[in-house]
């Protein structure tokens, strides 16, 4: 098939990129900074310049696609109104652009923050009543509702923490690993689940070759659940470390929030340690059934939690990502 890709230069969008690449597709990305692009162009990805802002751009990236794969967005900002302008404002210009262009297939890559959280020992399953407690989490569910209301033969999944090979933010969790400490928010027992990077890569093309998945709303996930601290013990395996868990205590949290995102601020940068992520650290549960997925697109995740942390320790070892950390 003939694919778009956005944010084919960030995590999730490069091993989607490489993915369909792999697969033999000819694909298309939106790129922003081509400097960024050499090792996609190197496979002969089509690289379009431009951006979610650019609609002339965007036009001509979507024309004669068979499958547009939104992938492109922010998960930080400096200003909410930021949120807007990108994740609503740019989608809903793809859309338009996927339209006009008479794009057969729209997947588009939510989050679970677009949903909000869940008691423990509840899944998330894609019929529930939307409850984002974040800027964030309602600006994604802003744009999937430019999605649903578009003319396009559309599908949605909202990825749970996605971690693997180029992920910078779980990367934080495993440096702190190598020094036998490892920071929970909370009492360390909020549920989560979690899907390898490119687990979810192969799960977005599954969905792209089946009309059972249109106008459907799925979790890509493993299908185990797991607390916030079995996952910093499990990065210590890997990194070959009995880790202590440093429990922040619930009423210490929306300070300690309040002080990260002022200094960032003060700096100039964006970042996710703010008080308006205090409900989401805190929530009981962020699990989800990836059951109704693997029933429509046949796709269930390669690998498990162990093995998704080992590849990825693997993986940041082999470019110096964790220096000084050997295989266990």
């Amino acid at each position: 098939m003939k694919a778009l890709v956005t944010g084919a230069t960030g995590f999730v969008g490069g091993l989607l990129a490489e993915h369909l690449v792999e697969c033999g597709h000819a694909v298309t990305a939106l790129i922003r900074d081509p400097a960024r692009a050499r090792d996609l162009a190197e496979r002969g990805v089509r690289i379009v310049h431009g951006d979610l802002a650019a609609e002339a751009a965007l036009g001509e990236a979507a024309s004669s696609q068979d499958v547009v794969f939104h992938v492109a967005g922010i998960v930080r900002a400096r200003r909410r109104s930021e949120f807007t302008h990108t994740n609503v404002d740019g989608t809903r210009r793809l859309v338009r652009g996927a339209e006009r262009t008479g794009a057969a297939r729209f997947v588009h890559v939510s989050s679970m923050a677009a949903v909000g959280p869940v008691e423990r020992g509840r899944w998330l399953t894609g019929e529930e009543p939307e409850r984002p407690t974040t800027a964030y989490g309602r600006s994604k569910l802003a744009a999937e509702r430019v999605v649903r209301e578009s003319g396009l033969a559309w599908t949605i999944v909202r990825p749970p923490m996605v971690y693997g090979p180029r992920d910078r933010e779980l990367l934080l969790v495993f440096r702190a690993c190598r020094f036998g400490i490892v920071p929970v928010f909370g009492d360390g027992k909020q549920e989560l689940c979690a899907v390898y990077g490119p687990d979810l890569a192969e799960a977005l093309a599954a969905v792209a070759r089946t009309d059972r998945t249109i106008g459907h709303t799925y979790y890509a996930c493993h299908a185990e659940r797991f607390t916030s601290t079995t996952l910093g013990r499990a990065i210590g395996r890997v990194v070959g470390r009995d880790v202590r868990v440093l429990r922040i205590p619930h009423f210490a949290v929306r300070p300690l929030l309040a002080v990260t995102g002022l200094a960032a601020r003060l700096l100039g940068r964006a970042t996710i340690l703010d008080t308006d992520k205090t409900d989401e650290f805190l929530a009981p549960a962020w699990t989800a059934d990836p059951s109704p997925i693997a029933r429509d697109a046949g796709w269930s995740a390669r690998h498990d939690l162990p093995s998704g942390l080992r590849a990825t320790a693997d993986w940041y070892r082999e470019r110096g990502w964790l220096a000084g950390v050997r295989r266990p």
